[in-house]
């Protein structure tokens, strides 16, 4: 099995994932109803495709994969900051 660390290093972009992180946070705290939680990683994972793809100004394989990444690792990121908040 891979590092996680190893995978995040190499195909995902810090500021797409501050980008990703912070939309995510705006919807899950816009929309009060829990339903639209299951949905913030599609979200997410498709906004870190489209501005790997601007970003970039090009769109391949790589860009997919680096947007995606980027994207849901946002999420977890948020889990993680959330746990490390709420143990203090």
């Amino acid at each position: 099995m891979a590092d996680i660390t190893k995978i995040l290093s190499e195909y995902s972009a810090p500021m797409i994932m501050g980008i990703c992180v912070c939309i995510g946070y705006i919807i899950k705290k816009a929309v009060p109803s829990d339903s639209i939680n299951r949905f913030i990683p599609l979200i997410v994972g498709c906004l870190g495709v489209g501005l790997n793809a601007w970003i970039n100004l090009s769109f391949s394989p790589s860009i997919v994969l680096v947007g995606l990444v980027s994207g849901l690792a946002s999420t977890g990121m948020h889990e993680a900051l959330g746990q490390m908040l709420n143990k203090k």
